[in-house]
């Protein structure tokens, strides 16, 4: 037996050592100042604090910070510190050494990384806040110390979706929405763009793992087609661009299956109507004679002579890069027919070689670059760093708003306004003229009375367009209102507004706060986190702080809520309303001694006939059938609240309170029924609704709960609400509608 652990052991050390032997020659690579003496120091002290610990999978633990350390020099490109960094991330949280005993042998620097990349134990800021928001909230805190704190979580979280396999699947669902709700979009703002791909896609594998696998069979049996494509489409440029004397690489991309899926989604269609699978990127060396964006506009003319571009699809992120730092000449063209296949749209990717760089490591390889000149100069990555600093100087009192406001920073579609000077200031989409006045300065947004794009007047809540010019006008005696909240999107705005109506309106909040919960016990009626979201839904107002003033102010009464907004609605205990969602009162501590203890480790089945026996209920927010993929959400009630994986909220859900998700797996013994709406749409021909109604009502026996149907210029567009058991049901009965002539597309419409 010991001789067998022996030779355990050994394999087990020859493992690290071989990890540890790539890292190094990563390392080399990397071009930065090497210091092998400190890496072979960390990566010494931390084998020994890690001995003999075993991750899930059964590997030594000492894999993962060598996997997370290859990511940080690789993938991301930073050096000694960062390496050394990675390395020692877990050393504090799982070991009984301290961040001081980092400092005292590895200095304040390695220390001060390691300190932020250290989970939280347990609630610091507030007993209510998500473990999850507070280790986020945490993680940001050091930014202000150093922003590779960031990168390197980032790495790390690259790595832990990378080995998710090894998980139970209700922690592959809080992981991957996590992901999915956080890292994936911050991997993106700090211009980490392969790393936000992969963490996408690897979500989506886990959160659906049949619609993957699915798609990726559908790309397989494509692959040749595509391949044909490519080197005709090539072929003409790749000898153009060398008459021209230009030293180039050209790589191919395919679309991930995440991306197919999520434009499938958006955009209500089919993987065979998703016609942009294919990418092109022409990498070039630049010349020194000639600055980058006119070889890369000269690329274009190139690619151009050959091929038809399309009118709307050509994008100049070179002229004014995205504020993620990500410069690059894009343009999709028309690849004329060949045979009997038809003409296929394909996006092209131009860049130099820095700007393939920038896209490819974000924020570390923007640094490098920034060595005088103009590169010296502030770009937007930089203000956007600015802009993060300030929301964690002046944080939102609760953790899981303050989660919500900095996901508002992390918007990924840009556009570009101009202040009368003719400066840029770059906005997300969507940004109103009040974005802009606080985007300025603050005291402009406090004070701002209304504005002018393109020198007419316009309000403080209209959206702002891509190349307005715009004027804001203040006014000393302006001071902002409650509604203001609605009229913003960026996060700086937001908090700066919530900043101020919790300092100069805090006795009104706690005023409308105690009238909302008081006219709740007047009805009888639980003040949870669902029937608090019905109010604000009805009376029109996203954000809390906004409500609790109308109410207080008078703006808004509650008088005859019970019958317009409440019907006898049922008691779903749901997390306390003011908790999770205003960061002021104690959670609803009802206890149900009838409703058994939900085992979270397991897989739940849930099927018709185990009413009664398991609570569970369906999220109106998505309004799942049994066969969809499903997880669960567990309240302090012990019921189980159902949504869709994809649903918005179970996303949230996930990435705020991911202690209480399980697994879940939902099936219909076709004992009970469930509402689905299908779109239909086809040839507008007399007598075609009453073929539908025939194959629904007729053939398969459904049921029919609204139908809204409209017809123009000889094409008709409509919508069944109808009860159906599940969704094999439900996809047997679409086939059968697909086979009359007249009707050309049809599918389920998510809620």
């Amino acid at each position: 037996m010991k001789k067998s652990l022996e030779n355990t052991t050994t394999k087990e050390d020859a493992l690290i050592q071989e990890q540890y032997y790539y890292l190094i020659e990563d390392y080399k690579k990397s071009g930065h100042r090497l210091d092998f003496e400190l890496v072979d120091k960390a990566f010494q002290f931390a084998n020994k604090a890690h001995q003999g610990v075993k991750r899930r999978s059964g590997e030594p633990y000492m894999l993962h910070p060598l996997a997370v350390a290859r990511v940080v020099v690789r993938e991301i490109g930073l050096g000694t510190t960062s390496i050394c960094a990675a390395l020692l991330h877990d050393v504090v949280e799982d070991t009984d050494y301290t961040v001081e005993d980092i400092e005292n042998l590895f200095g304040k620097r390695i220390a001060l990384i390691v300190d932020g990349l250290t989970k939280i134990a347990g609630g610091v800021f507030g007993t209510q806040a998500s473990s999850q928001a507070e280790n986020f909230r945490k993680l940001l805190l050091s930014i202000s110390n150093d922003v590779r704190v960031l990168m390197i979580k980032i790495a790390d979280r690259l790595h832990n979706m990378r080995t998710l396999s090894s998980m139970p699947p209700a922690k592959q669902y809080k992981i991957a929405g996590e992901t999915l709700y956080i890292y994936a979009p911050l991997a993106y703002r700090l211009g980490l763009f392969k790393i936000k791909t992969e963490l996408e896609n690897l979500s989506f594998k886990y959160e659906h793992p049949d619609t993957y696998g699915e798609i990726e069979r559908k790309l397989n049996e494509g692959e040749e087609k595509r391949e044909e494509v490519y080197t005709r489409f090539i072929t003409p440029i790749e000898q153009r661009l060398r008459e021209k004397g230009y030293e180039f690489q050209i790589e191919k991309r395919v679309k991930t299956p995440y991306s197919i899926w999520n434009k499938m989604q958006t955009k209500h269609i089919e993987f065979e109507d998703v016609y942009d699978l294919l990418a092109v990127r022409i990498i070039f060396k630049p010349r020194e004679d000639i600055s980058e964006k006119e070889q890369c506009f000269m690329i274009y003319t190139t690619i151009t002579s050959f091929y038809m571009p399309h009118p709307d699809r050509t994008r100049d992120w070179v002229s004014q890069p995205k504020a993620n730092g990500y410069e690059a000449l894009h343009c999709t063209v028309m690849v004329p027919a060949h045979g009997k296949d038809v003409g296929q749209w394909v996006e092209v990717q131009i860049r130099s070689e820095r700007m393939h760089e920038i896209a490819e490591k974000g924020l570390s390889a923007h640094w490098k670059y920034k060595v005088g000149g103009e590169e010296a100069q502030e770009n937007e990555l930089d203000n956007w760093l600015k802009t993060i600093k300030e929301i964690i100087e002046n944080p939102e009192p609760d953790a899981l708003d303050f989660l919500d406001t900095f996901k508002l920073n992390l918007f990924s579609t840009e556009i570009f306004v101009f202040t009368p000077k003719g400066d840029i200031r770059v906005l997300p989409q969507g940004a109103t003229a009040l974005d802009l006045a606080f985007s300025l300065h603050s005291d402009l947004g406090l004070h701002c009375i209304g504005a002018k794009a393109n020198h007419k007047l316009i309000p403080l809540s209209q959206a702002l367009n891509s190349g307005d010019q715009v004027e804001i006008l203040t006014s000393d005696s302006r001071f902002p209102e409650s509604e203001w909240l609605s009229y913003v999107t960026t996060a700086r705005a937001k908090s700066r507004l919530k900043q101020y109506f919790r300092k100069e309106n805090k006795a009104l909040i706690n005023k409308g706060k105690e009238m909302i919960e008081k006219k709740f016990a007047d009805m009888g009626i639980p003040f949870n986190q669902e029937n608090g979201q019905l109010l604000l839904d009805y009376f029109k107002v996203k954000e809390k702080i906004e409500f609790a003033l109308d109410v207080a102010s008078g703006k808004i009464s509650l008088q005859d809520i019970e019958k317009t907004v409440f019907k006898l609605k049922s008691n779903v205990g749901w997390r306390n309303f003011w908790g999770l969602q205003f960061g002021f009162g104690k959670s609803d501590s009802k206890e149900s001694g009838a409703m058994p203890k939900i085992d979270r480790k397991k897989t739940v089945k849930l099927t018709d006939d185990v009413q009664g026996k398991i609570p569970y209920v369906i999220a109106d927010c998505c309004n799942p059938i049994p066969g969809d993929d499903v997880l669960g959400y567990v309240d302090n009630d012990e019921t189980i609240i159902l949504h869709k994986r994809q649903c918005p909220v179970a996303v949230q859900l996930n990435a705020k309170f991911g202690e209480r998700i399980i697994s879940a797996e939902w099936k219909s013994k076709k004992i009970l029924s469930y509402i689905a709406t299908l779109e239909i749409k086809g040839f507008d021909t007399q007598g075609i609704l009453m073929k539908i109604l025939k194959v629904i009502s007729e053939d398969y026996a459904v049921n029919i709960q609204k139908i809204n149907i409209e017809a123009k210029d000889g094409v008709f567009s409509g919508q069944f609400n109808i009860f159906v058991h599940n969704t094999e049901d439900l996809n047997i009965l679409c086939a059968k509608i697909a086979t009359i002539p007249e009707v050309k597309s049809i599918k389920r419409l998510e809620d």
